[in-house]
């Protein structure tokens, strides 16, 4: 328990020297986080379900050679696909999101370091020091944040790529 709360208190400490753009960073990171595990749920446990569905479908089907029996298996199969690359759009917006919302953090950052120069003069460095920290924690994290979402979301396109290509192989047309 104890650990627990010291890592809450380092969390507290790390945002109130970032500032409080580290929690637009942190939701953005928050709903990226769950939409990813949401997808890589829906590729590996939901979609197997689906596509033998659909397999099971098709070989049930009599006619698999006409013009209808393929616009048939074309309307399935862009089906799955809408199917395995919901919300990835939202996902790679997140990704691009967070180092701007880390920039932002940087803009709010340097208007303190500017504010205290103007207020205190430049003498007072402490106080210079806690802009700079607002200036540059916020851009740091929203790079991290980014780039855990950049490979994750590749890794999930390329996973559903391959999903939709066993999809097309496995519907035999002739």
């Amino acid at each position: 328990m104890n650990s627990l709360i010291g890592l809450w208190e380092s969390v507290r400490e790390f945002i109130a020297t970032g500032g409080d753009v580290l929690y637009f960073v942190a939701a953005a990171l928050f709903l990226m986080w769950v939409l990813m595990i949401e997808r890589y749920w829906y590729i590996t446990a939901v979609f197997p379900k689906v596509k033998k569905d659909i397999i099971a479908k098709w070989d049930a089907r009599a006619d698999t050679t006409s013009w209808y029996a393929h616009r048939i298996r074309e309307a399935w199969i862009s089906q799955a696909s809408d199917n395995l690359d919901a919300r990835m759009l939202i996902i790679r917006t997140l990704v691009a999101m967070c180092p701007l919302i880390g920039l932002l953090g940087t803009v709010t950052g340097m208007i303190t370091v500017f504010e205290t120069m103007a207020t205190q003069g430049t003498s007072n460095a402490r106080l210079m020091a806690s802009g700079i920290s607002m200036a540059t924690i916020p851009t740091m994290a929203g790079m991290v944040a980014a780039l855990s979402g950049l490979f994750i979301s590749s890794r999930l396109e390329a996973k559903a790529k391959l999903a939709k290509e066993g999809l097309v192989d496995s519907l035999p047309h002739h």
